[in-house]
C-alpha cells in the first residue's frame, strides 16, 4: 500500500489528476466467502455481495490513510458514492452507468480519489459485486466516465506477452496490442486482463496500459488497431478449463441439435466448440461433439445423459483431458494460409487435432492436454514470435 501511495503521489506531482481503483487485499475475498459458507452451504446472494464488498472498502480506506501519512491528500470513495449503477445480478453484476461528478469534485480539491473496485449498486440501492477480476472492470469504467487520458492496470507481470513465459522461454513482451487481439487472448486463456475490462475499454476507446506493480518500466498499451495490422500473429494462448463431450449416434434430422443446445442454454451452460459429423456407425445418425467449462460439466451431465436417452439411446463420452490452443492476430484478415500453417506445425510435432474453430483474427485447435507445452512452443516459435515484431507468420 505504501508503494501504491508513493507511486500515486509521484504521478500527481508530475501534474496529473490521479484516481486509484483498489481491490481487496490478497486472500481477503476468499476469507470472507469462507465465512459465508460456514454459515450456510448456499448463502443468500444479496448478502454475499454485501459481505464481499467490504474487502475493497477496507483497502480504499487504508490506501487513503497511507497517502495522508506520506503528506498527500486523498479521499476514499465506495461504489454507491461514485454511483456505479449495475443490474441486479448479484455476485456477477454488469455496470450500466457511472456518474463521475463525485470523482471529479474530489480531484478538483487536489485530492487523490481512492475508489473501491469490484462493487456498485443496483436500481434498488442494494450493494452488488462485479465478479472475480471486477476491479479491472471498475477501473476502465471509471476511466471512461471521467474521460481519463489512460487507464493503467498494475499486475504481477510487466505487460502482455506473446504467450505464457512460464512454458515458453522465448515469449516476448508486446509493446502495443489492439483491443480485438487482447479480447481474443483474454477469452482464450490469457490471464493478464479480465475480459469485461477489455470489452469496456474497446467500447469507450479507453487506452489501457498494463504495467508491473514492482517497477516503473513501460508495459503493454492496449489500444485501437490503427497501424497494428502488419502483425499477422500477435500471440498464442491456451485454455485448460474446458472438457469435451461427444454424443454418438444422434438421429440426423432437423431440430435435434437445437433441442440439445437449447436445454443447455436454459441451464446457463455456455458451449464453445461444436462439431457435427457423420456417425462412426454410418447410416442415418450423426455424432455431435462440443466443449463446456469443466466447472459446468458436473451440473449438466444429468441433462446431457437424459437427452441422449430421449434420442434413442445415443452414447455419451466425456474427455476432460483436453486443451484449446489458439493463435490470434489482426493480420490474419489479410493473409491466407495461416490456419494451414498452424495445422502443419502441430502435425510436425505428432499432435492430433480433435476440433477446430475460427474467427476473423483467431484459429483454435482442441488437442490432448499432455501436448500443451509442446504445442504452445511449436506455434510460438513457428510463427516467428520469438524474433520480434514483424518477424514471422508470413505463411
Amino acid at each position: 500500500m505504501r508503494a501504491v501511495a508513493e507511486r500515486a503521489l509521484r504521478c500527481q506531482r508530475d501534474g496529473n489528476d490521479v484516481v486509484l481503483i483498489v481491490s481487496a487485499m490478497s486472500g481477503e475475498t476468499n476469507r470472507l466467502l469462507g465465512l459465508a459458507h460456514q454459515i450456510s452451504p448456499t448463502p443468500e446472494m444479496r448478502e454475499m455481495d454485501a459481505l464481499a464488498a467490504t474487502g475493497e472498502q477496507v483497502s480504499a480506506a487504508l490506501v487513503a490513510m497511507t497517502v495522508h501519512a506520506l503528506g498527500g491528500k486523498a479521499r476514499s470513495l465506495l461504489g454507491h458514492q461514485v454511483n456505479v449503477q449495475t443490474d441486479a445480478a448479484f455476485t456477477k453484476a454488469r455496470i450500466q452507468t457511472i456518474e463521475g461528478s463525485k470523482v471529479r469534485s474530489t480531484l478538483d480539491k487536489g485530492e487523490i480519489a481512492v475508489v473501491a473496485g469490484f462493487q456498485g449498486v443496483d436500481p434498488e440501492g442494494n450493494i452488488t459485486t462485479l465478479g472475480r477480476g471486477g476491479s479491472d472492470t471498475s477501473a476502465v469504467a471509471v476511466a471512461a466516465a471521467i474521460k481519463a487520458d489512460v487507464c493503467e492496470i498494475y499486475t504481477d507481470v510487466d505487460g502482455v506477452y506473446t504467450t505464457d513465459p512460464n512454458i515458453c522461454p522465448s515469449a516476448r513482451k508486446i509493446e502495443r496490442i489492439s483491443y480485438e487481439e487482447m479480447l481474443e487472448l483474454a477469452s482464450l486463456g490469457a490471464k493478464v486482463l479480465q475480459i469485461r475490462s477489455v470489452e469496456l475499454a474497446m467500447k469507450h476507446g479507453v487506452p489501457v496500459h498494463v504495467r508491473s506493480s514492482f517497477n516503473d518500466n513501460p508495459g503493454t498499451m492496449v489500444t485501437n488497431e490503427e497501424g497494428l495490422e502488419s502483425v499477422v500473429v500477435a500471440g498464442v494462448a491456451y485454455d485448460k478449463s474446458e472438457a469435451k463431450v461427444q454424443l454418438i449416434n444422434v438421429p440426423d434430422r432437423p431440430g435435434i441439435v437445437a433441442a440439445i443446445f437449447g436445454s443447455l442454454a436454459e441451464r446457463n451452460v455456455s458451449v464453445d466448440m461444436i462439431i457435427q459429423s457423420p456417425s462412426r456407425e454410418g447410416g442415418t445418425t450423426t455424432d455431435v461433439t462440443f466443449t463446456v467449462a469443466k466447472t459446468d460439466l458436473t451440473r449438466c451431465k444429468d441433462l446431457i445423459e437424459d437427452k441422449a436417452r430421449n434420442l434413442g439411446g445415443a452414447a455419451v463420452e466425456y474427455d476432460p483431458d483436453i486443451v484449446k490452443v489458439s493463435i490470434v492476430g489482426l493480420g490474419m484478415r489479410s493473409h491466407a494460409g495461416i490456419a494451414s500453417e498452424m495445422f502443419r506445425l502441430l502435425a510436425a510435432e505428432g499432435i492430433n487435432i480433435q476440433a477446430i474453430s475460427t474467427s476473423e483474427i483467431k484459429v483454435s485447435c482442441l488437442i490432448h492436454s499432455k501436448y500443451t507445452e509442446l504445442a504452445v512452443r511449436a506455434l510460438h516459435d513457428g510463427f516467428g514470435l520469438d524474433k520480434g515484431p514483424g518477424a514471422g507468420g508470413q505463411a
